[in-house]
């Protein structure tokens, strides 16, 4: 006996990676439906490769009564409206947005890191979803936390264009391909262009001068690993396509070594430990794209701070930041709670 799943955002990049991947995972569905816009009411869709077209379901009148599981991946605004309506009706959503992964009744899961936490599920019917970028980073820095207790956390990201979504992407190809043939190339989506250029911004910026991309990295951490863990980020977008890239400073409490944290990273659910100190002997995004893996790569230390390393992460944040960890929530929301059969 299986589970009855919508998608909500159906349509959009995350929205069919979430289908794609609860196809490929065989995630026990006895139905599924998908919802959108009424934009895209009608609109075929494909459930991953099954060959099996679903329907595009208007989110404004759909009835989320005797579904079990919905999995949004609409944005804040519809996010907000529909949200707490799917969860008043029974259905347990799990929400990629920003919306609620600072409620404090509301837990922020990466099931490698923090199982335990989506217990407190019950109090709203809702989980969150972290940040494309704080989603892989703990991944790798969880093994690492509880073998020598991480002090402080300095990172650099370097995220694709597919973070901002088909308009993203979209404006670095048509950029890419404009420049070569001398077309004009003034940005849309993003404030400068993008192609063979690099944006030290992504999302707004804050009184502090940080932005709210680098704000959602730290205080997401925190929440999610542990709140003592001092954070700092700086927040770049990339002429890349898919997959996000990051270098990353830690501090320790307790001496570890590099050899010590490769050991740990190697056994550590979620991540791929991929560290050749020879040409080629790393993963770069390319190379991750539809994965499911958090790469690890340029694990080494610092002689510059007491107990310091760096190294390098990347991962597809179509899915371990998005789709995927959404679908390892759900699968551990069954396991855990919403037993079938």
């Amino acid at each position: 006996m299986g589970y009855r799943v919508v998608v909500v955002g159906a349509t959009g990049n995350v929205g069919r990676e979430m289908m794609n991947i609860l196809a490929e995972r065989e995630f026990p569905c006895d139905e599924i439906a998908a919802v959108a816009s009424p934009r895209s009411q009608g609109i075929e869709v494909e459930f991953g490769d099954t060959g099996r077209m679903l329907k595009v379901q208007n989110i404004e009148n759909f009835d989320f009564t005797g579904w079990d599981i919905a999995l949004f991946a609409a944005g804040s605004g519809p996010t907000k409206v529909h949200a707490p309506r799917a969860a008043s009706q029974g259905c347990v959503v799990i929400d990629n947005s920003s919306l609620y992964r600072m409620d404090p009744d509301v837990p922020l899961i990466v099931p490698e890191v923090n199982p335990d936490a989506i217990d407190g599920y019950v109090k709203k019917n809702i989980i969150a979803n972290p940040n494309c970028s704080t989603a892989q980073m703990v991944v790798a820095l969880k093994p690492l936390h509880d073998a020598a207790r991480i002090k402080r956390v300095v990172v650099s990201t370097y995220q694709s264009v597919s973070g901002a979504g088909k308009q993203g992407m979209d404006e670095l190809f048509e950029q890419s391909r404009n420049i070569f043939v001398g077309d004009g190339n003034a940005p849309v989506k993003f404030t400068k262009q993008i192609a063979f250029n690099v944006i030290p911004h992504i999302d707004s910026f804050l009184d502090d001068g940080s932005t709210k991309e680098e704000w959602k990295m730290v205080v997401e951490t925190k929440k999610i690993v542990d709140p003592k863990i001092k954070v700092t980020a700086t927040c770049v977008r990339v002429p890349v396509f898919v997959g996000h890239s990051e270098a990353i400073n830690l501090e320790f409490e307790r001496e570890i070594s590099a050899e010590q944290a490769q050991d740990a990273l190697r056994e550590a659910p979620g991540v791929m430990l991929v560290d050749k100190r020879e040409d080629g002997g790393y993963v770069t995004p390319i190379e991750c794209v539809g994965d499911g893996a958090t790469f690890v790569s340029r694990v080494r230390e610092d002689p510059t701070v007491e107990n310091g390393l760096s190294l390098w992460c990347v991962s597809d944040n179509l899915r371990k930041g998005a789709a995927l960890n959404a679908v390892q929530i759900a699968e551990l929301l069954g396991r855990r709670h919403l037993k079938k059969g």
